[in-house]
């Protein structure tokens, strides 16, 4: 896979996906990444990426002209990229998200700054993603997010190739099970006895129990889409303190 990104601070993501396991990713060949300066595509002395918006208002936005040129020059090299802008108004980023950008041959990133850009950039989107309900200063940070989440799932990327299977928001829909390492006990909390049982079954079915609990305690909003029983729907529904009959 090759990432690349569209940005007037390109040089914000070599520090992190040079680092730990994207910095491996990377030597080992499971995906290359590129950064591009948008200021490359402006033609005045300035270098100038923004102006001010038409019918008056706060800040500045990017202007067309350099996102236009930009990606299309970029595009004309080698296999076209998919084309991800970040704004308010695009897709939420999800794990599903993740998984089919991860299928992608090549990726560009278009990273906005300011107050937003030029409406009619968004023409050339594949698809516009949204991290979530806030704003960020710029689309590097939404980028670097995405790009994590994405290789992460690239076969090889992780020691373990059942890491990225056994997670948050990839088992059912459910949050990952809690876990526990050694010492057994410590300052009086001690590890759940069954998962020092070695009844690897029994660990199973524990997992999932906690992955159930934990997920309609903290984020039951997950549990409309998750792939449960009816004997996990009703556990899940008891520990919300909803009624049975209800929907969780």
């Amino acid at each position: 896979m090759t990432v690349e990104s569209l940005s007037v601070f390109p040089g914000v993501f070599d520090p992190y996906l040079s680092a730990s396991i994207m910095g491996r990713a990377q030597a080992k060949g499971i995906f290359s990444f590129r950064a591009h300066d948008l200021r490359d595509w402006t033609h005045d002395r300035h270098r100038t990426v923004d102006d001010a918006p038409f019918g008056g208002g706060q800040g500045m936005l990017m202007k067309p002209a350099p996102i236009f040129e930009a990606v299309r020059d970029i595009a004309s090299e080698g296999p076209r990229p998919h084309v991800v802008f970040f704004t308010p108004c695009g897709e939420p980023f999800t794990q599903r998200v993740a998984e089919r950008l991860s299928a992608e041959e090549r990726i560009l990133f278009v990273c906005g700054r300011y107050e937003g850009m030029d409406e009619r950039a968004y023409s050339l989107a594949d698809e516009c993603l949204s991290l979530g309900d806030y704003v960020l200063t710029g689309g590097e940070l939404a980028a670097l997010v995405v790009t994590d989440a994405v290789v992460r799932l690239l076969p090889g990327a992780l020691g373990d190739e059942m890491s990225p299977v056994d997670e948050s928001f990839s088992t059912a829909g459910l949050l990952e099970y809690a876990q526990y390492t050694r010492p057994a006990t410590y300052e009086g909390l001690s590890v759940p006895g069954v998962l020092l049982s070695g009844d690897h079954a029994a660990v199973d079915a524990w997992r999932r129990k906690s992955a159930v609990e934990r997920t309609a305690r903290w984020r039951p909003d997950l549990l409309a889409a998750a792939e449960l029983s009816d004997e996990e729907r009703d556990l899940a529904r008891r520990l919300m303190g909803q009624d049975a009959r209800g929907d969780c």
